[in-house]
């Protein structure tokens, strides 16, 4: 029978080789899958496998139903039927598919992203969200996809608090959204590290904005300025940051603003190698580095942003 890789289940037997974008098989036909294979199927974004009606053990195999948030896929057209928590996760869970593709060298596709995120950054202001609590949706496991949510959002929240007109806070949101796509040219081995990286791997992690430059470098649809911004998000004032280590002038508005975003939603999240700090533990920190690591103009803006917000609230 013909199902969805979502729906088999350890103890399959495939039927037929699974081949991949090369016509190469991934796994052979005969092949009893395990948990493993399930996963190497997903990753590869194969589309249905041919296994058959009975299981190893003999027993009768019972595909599991399609996953649910396929199902929810209309739905998104129409954002206002789902509240704010449900289209954020709706968003990370197909930035997740948009990131493992990459990792399969197919190409950023921009009408794609724009239609995923656009509709959820234009929620912020209509919705009231508290854009200062996004790291409570965060999971230890997929905390990658949230980074890229999360800090689009605040970048875009930022900018217009900041006085940009909503289109051009879009484009810094947008850029906040790909600055890790560069993410996916780095080993799973080190992503998936739950203990301290050594210094190569250290190095390797750092090229991740050159990475992500690379993969947006040639699409005409997102402006040069957007592109530095990518490029640029973990450079600092001081030119301690990286992969160029600008400083000052040298580093981009947009930039100054990813960067204060990044490091913001990076601190306040739970990560595989790293505990969480409180939101107002990263803003002391944020404002003791304003004139050395960040602009102080960005920072002045986003404290009293979260003042603000913070009023009346545990």
């Amino acid at each position: 029978m013909r199902v969805e890789p979502s729906q088999l289940v350890p103890g399959c037997m495939l039927l037929n080789d699974v081949k991949g974008k090369s016509n190469r098989a991934i796994i052979s036909r005969n092949t009893v899958l395990t948990e493993e294979h399930i996963t190497i199927v997903e990753k590869f974004l194969i589309a249905f496998v041919d296994v058959g009606s009975k299981l190893s053990d003999g027993t009768t195999f019972q595909p599991k139903a399609i996953q649910q948030e396929k199902k929810q896929v209309k739905q998104t057209n129409d954002s206002s039927n789902l509240a704010f928590d449900e289209h954020y996760h709706y968003v990370v869970q197909n930035y997740k598919k948009l990131f493992t593709a990459w990792q399969n060298n197919i190409k950023v596709d921009m009408p794609t992203v724009r239609k995923l995120v656009i509709p959820l950054f234009k929620r912020i202001d209509q919705d009231n969200v508290d854009i200062f609590t996004l790291h409570q949706y965060n999971t230890k496991k997929d905390y990658m996809y949230h980074h890229c949510v999360g800090v689009g959002l605040l970048a875009m929240y930022l900018s217009k608090k900041m006085g940009y007109p909503s289109g051009e806070s879009i484009q810094i949101g947008l850029a906040g959204f790909l600055s890790d796509c560069g993410m996916a040219k780095i080993s799973p081995t080190i992503l998936n590290k739950t203990e301290g990286l050594s210094a190569i791997e250290i190095d390797e992690m750092k090229k991740h904005p050159t990475y992500s430059y690379r993969m947006i470098e040639q699409i005409p649809t997102i402006t040069q300025i957007v592109k530095l911004a990518i490029l640029q998000h973990h450079e600092r004032m001081d030119g301690s940051g990286y992969p160029l280590g600008v400083k000052k002038d040298k580093i981009h508005a947009y930039s100054r603003i990813l960067a204060v975003s990044d490091i913001y939603h990076a601190m306040t999240c739970e990560r595989l190698y790293q505990s969480k700090q409180s939101p107002f533990k990263v803003m002391e920190e944020l404002i003791r580095d304003k004139y050395t690591h960040f602009s102080h103009q960005v920072v002045d803006t986003f404290s009293k942003s979260l003042t603000n917000f913070s009023i009346g609230k545990r």
